[in-house]
């Protein structure tokens, strides 16, 4: 699709669910139920999974008892989740940067690094106020991101992996404010081979405080990796945060301050 993001064709792309997600469904759903557990999730309380893919932890956290709304940009991805809806599991084609309802969530959640995507700093913004304003006062997030400081020292720059007949050639670079990474695809079914390539922005701990607090959502927990174990700013390979809606939403302003002192955008 000429002039889409990277975000939007390789997520709508079959290699990228096989690449990444049809695996490790026990860890994922060992990690959701850690989490519900922890968090008390209560019978009926309503969940927003934002850039849910193709639903499967919306479907663990339904089968908890919740009632669970899943928005994604990709329309194969919903197209697939939507097979699983019934009375308490819904799924929507939504960009998270534009406004989804108000004030009706008890939850919202946004798991394995689907944030950091976007061209700008501005658009991450709008995506945590969509987040922030979908929330009812006391409302929960958690953020599931890389660990910036982790994955600059553990960067592979190569590797390979095979599934079946398909092979994935990936490389991997970094620059000041962006994690890459390169997807070449050979597949027998394929008349060339097709390469796409991510691009994750190096949020730390620092700037989603930032994010969340204009937003009026305070940081209450933080864990290093999918068992909740605690934060190690250098040995943790994951940033999980939780966060707590605890004002009504600011204003919104036309420049804001960092907390290392930028007033401008980063990611421009």
């Amino acid at each position: 699709m000429a002039g889409s993001a990277w975000y939007e064709e390789w997520f709508d792309s079959p290699y990228y669910h096989k690449l990444y997600f049809e695996r490790d469904e026990k860890e994922a759903e060992a990690f959701i139920l850690k989490l519900a557990g922890h968090l008390q999730l209560k019978y009926g309380s309503r969940v927003l999974d934002v850039a849910c893919g193709k639903g499967r932890h919306s479907r663990i956290l339904a089968r908890l008892g919740a009632d669970v709304t899943g928005i994604d940009i990709s329309l194969s991805s919903i197209a697939f989740a939507s097979q699983f809806e019934n009375e308490h599991l819904h799924f929507f084609v939504h960009d998270m940067r534009l406004p989804f309802l108000g004030n009706y969530f008890d939850y919202a959640f946004n798991f394995f690094t689907s944030f950091g995507y976007f061209r700008t700093r501005r658009e991450h913004d709008a995506a945590i106020r969509t987040i922030a304003r979908s929330l009812k006062p006391g409302g929960i997030i958690v953020i599931d991101y890389l660990n910036v400081h982790y994955a600059e020292d553990h960067l592979v720059p190569e590797e390979a992996k095979q599934f079946n007949s398909i092979r994935y050639e990936i490389k991997r670079w970094q620059d000041v404010h962006h994690f890459y990474k390169q997807i070449g695809i050979t597949d027998p079914s394929l008349k060339t081979p097709q390469t796409f390539t991510e691009r994750v922005a190096k949020f730390s701990f620092g700037d989603f405080t930032d994010m969340l607090s204009f937003q009026g959502m305070q940081v209450q927990e933080v864990f290093g990796d999918y068992t909740l174990g605690s934060y190690d700013v250098k040995r943790s390979p994951r940033l999980i945060i939780v966060a707590k809606k605890i004002t009504g939403q600011p204003a919104d302003k036309e420049k804001r301050l960092y907390s290392d002192g930028r007033t401008g955008d980063a990611l421009t």
